[in-house]
């Protein structure tokens, strides 16, 4: 009689902290996109990550750090995209004009929005002090280089994140309730935005 052995199980690779927190996030946000901020719990997002709740704790602290940590995330991400994208356009117009279009698109999923809108609501929004230093990146990076005055682009940059949440939030379907085409709250937000663009050679 022959004994078959059992081939041993390989360890498990174990994931460095900024990979534990990068595979908790990802996770995080893929319930948010599915099933809206009120699926980011701490059980759901564990079993979305494939790891036990405790690992997130160990990582996190509590499903609002998640929440928050989230949030700073989308925040970096669309930072650099507006950074990357604003450079594409020739003129002045088009280089801002193309960071607007970038954030509508970010919050156009509702996924950002909502989760905004979530923090805001649940009194956690206070907690993003990042965003005041991302404002000023952009500042920085794309408006002060085309000659905008730093006050005016930071009105510019309020004025565009608070009309692409509320397109984000409530265009579409007001849109429709007012029997328009879906796009049309977002069209007419840009178009608003447009005006307060520096004009080339302004």
């Amino acid at each position: 009689m022959s004994i078959v052995k059992t081939p041993a199980r390989a360890p498990r690779a174990r994931r460095s902290p900024e990979a534990a927190r990068e595979n908790i996030l990802a996770a995080a946000e893929r319930l948010l996109t599915e099933k809206g901020p009120q699926a980011l719990k701490l059980t759901d997002v564990a079993a979305a990550a494939g790891i036990a709740h405790a690992t997130v704790l160990h990582h996190f602290g509590s499903i609002a750090d998640v929440q928050t940590a989230l949030m700073e995330r989308m925040i970096r991400q669309l930072v650099a995209q507006i950074l990357a994208e604003g450079a594409v356009a020739a003129d002045p117009q088009g280089r801002v004009g193309q960071g607007a279009r970038v954030l509508f698109d970010a919050f156009g999923d509702r996924g950002a929005a909502r989760l905004a809108a979530w923090l805001e609501l649940t009194g956690e929004s206070r907690r993003l002090t990042m965003a005041r230093e991302a404002v000023r990146e952009v500042i920085a990076n794309r408006l002060a280089p085309e000659g905008v005055d730093p006050a005016v682009a930071e009105d510019m940059v309020l004025v565009s994140v608070i009309l692409a949440m509320g397109v984000g939030l409530f265009g579409r379907s007001l849109s429709e309730l007012m029997g328009r085409p879906p796009d049309t709250a977002r069209g007419l937000a840009l178009d608003l935005l447009r005006r307060l663009l520096p004009a080339e050679g302004a």
